[in-house]
């Protein structure tokens, strides 16, 4: 069963453009907005609003059975982009949440809680 770890893992971070101010999740060399090549990596607040919401009742891996079901969601992050992450059970489109973290057969994971 996951581990809550809240307060040891590392903020959720985001890539902010210098040129324009876009925010985006993964890590790029350019601006996925502008093209503008500098970039710097911000802490995220780890507020957002669900945006989507599926329940996984299977398994991709071995690791994983031991979760099923379990809630996944695509999160609007305050900052301005979107992080796909775990949710607890019953968050809602439209919901606000917020960043915890924990841990599941040796990785640190974020699940989105209601805020």
């Amino acid at each position: 069963m996951p581990t809550e770890t809240a307060g040891t893992a590392a903020p959720l971070r985001y890539q902010a453009c210098l040129a324009c101010g876009a925010a985006q999740t993964l890590r790029r060399f350019a601006c996925a907005r502008c093209g503008h090549e500098h970039l710097v990596w911000r802490d995220a607040s780890g507020r957002g609003v669900v945006h989507a919401v599926t329940v996984i009742r299977r398994a991709p891996s071995d690791d994983f059975r031991a979760l099923v079901p379990y809630t996944l969601v695509l999160v609007d992050l305050d900052e301005g982009s979107r992080v796909m992450a775990h949710g607890a059970p019953g968050v809602s489109i439209g919901q606000p949440v917020r960043a915890a973290f924990f841990e599941h057969a040796g990785r640190i994971l974020v699940r989105f809680d209601p805020a």
